[in-house]
């Protein structure tokens, strides 16, 4: 496996990684936005109220999108190991 081969295996792993993660982390963003607009606007500054907002939809997204994320890793495996012949030589 010489390194050109490595530089496209470990592109494409980062790139399935980053699609995966994705929903979380804009959600996450999103709902810490939402979260922090409305403590300014209400001038409240309690620290709970910014983590457990997030973690309560972050966990519903989760559980909404891992038959997905199960989808994709379980393809995204089988086209590695498959394809893995290319890679050795």
């Amino acid at each position: 496996m010489g390194p050109d081969q490595t530089v496209e295996m470990m592109r494409k792993v980062l790139m399935e990684a980053m699609m995966l993660s994705a929903p979380l982390l804009v959600t996450a963003c999103l709902v810490s936005l939402l979260v922090s607009l409305a403590q300014t606007l209400t001038s409240v500054q309690e620290q709970t109220l910014t983590a457990v907002p997030r973690l309560v939809v972050v966990f519903g997204v989760t559980m909404t999108i891992l038959p997905w994320v199960v989808h994709r890793l379980v393809s995204f495996t089988l086209h590695m190991l498959t394809g893995f012949h290319k890679y050795l030589g």
